[in-house]
């Protein structure tokens, strides 16, 4: 039980990859998810990250929008190791159409779909399978990547009503994991530099703060190491606020404030 095993769903590039090397640093164990399997932004390239890091990689090609695939995944993991600590639910699908310059009514029906199905339905399939693991795990927890726009309207409408519903999925299954002793949250980011938003100067972000992939790890890592985890658990929490509380920076030791704190200075 001194191994720390933990499944990071679309771990090839942003906040999937930010976790997984956030926990690489503590020497994790991280079976990494993507279907991307060589290049810059692939799973090959996580998991020689990982590695490099001090983690111990598993790089595994999964489509979540497949429940058989997924299926898979879980089989591997139970073969290996029979036990999960930790499951990090970030895959999404973002649609190839510009989903963010239209209002729904002129947006194909299906980007609707692409959303739920890998961002809300995946992370559903994904605890299904995981908590008999979990239950047999060290300080279990599943933290899903929630959104600010899980409490108000951001860039689309499909994107909100799916971060609000991940909030709903985590807080819901916290209280029927509660007394297996495992412990469910969503995590609200503030701003992060992923790829994908590196590339879009176009998309109404503010330009400062920014918080980089890694700082939603830490604060993971920082979750799953605290002794009195199940306090935290059936919450949505900031991922700026568990930094103040657990004292953690991010990667340039600097401490992006909370966007809840910023909202109402506005």
């Amino acid at each position: 039980m001194s191994e720390r095993i933990a499944l990071v769903t679309g771990a090839t590039r942003g906040l999937g990859r930010g976790v997984a090397l956030a926990l690489a640093d503590a020497g994790w164990t991280v079976w990494c998810t993507g279907r991307t399997q060589t290049g810059p932004r692939s799973l090959e390239a996580t998991a020689e990250a990982v590695t490099a890091r001090g983690g111990l990689a598993r790089p595994f090609v999964c489509d979540h929008a497949d429940d058989a695939a997924v299926a898979s995944l879980f089989a591997a993991i139970t073969g290996e190791h029979g036990r999960l600590d930790l499951l990090v639910n970030n895959v999404f699908a973002i649609p190839s159409v510009d989903i963010w310059s239209k209002p729904f009514w002129e947006l194909p029906i299906d980007q609707w779909d692409t959303m739920h199905t890998v961002g809300l339905r995946s992370h559903f399939v994904a605890s299904h399978h995981a908590v008999p693991l979990l239950k047999r795990g060290r300080n279990p927890l599943i933290a899903t990547i929630g959104s600010f726009a899980g409490a108000g309207y951001q860039l689309n409408v499909a994107y909100g009503v799916g971060k609000a519903g991940v909030d709903r999925l985590a807080v819901d299954m916290a209280r029927e994991l509660k007394r297996h002793g495992v412990a469910s949250v969503s995590l609200w980011p503030g701003i992060v530099d992923t790829e994908w938003v590196l590339s879009r100067p176009d998309l109404p972000f503010p330009k400062e703060p920014r918080e980089s992939p890694e700082f939603t790890g830490r604060a993971v890592r920082a979750l799953a190491d605290d002794p009195d985890l199940m306090d935290r658990t059936g919450r949505v929490h900031i991922v700026a606020e568990l930094a103040e509380a657990y004292g953690f920076d991010d990667i340039d030791g600097t401490r992006p404030p909370s966007l809840r704190t910023l909202m109402e200075r506005r």
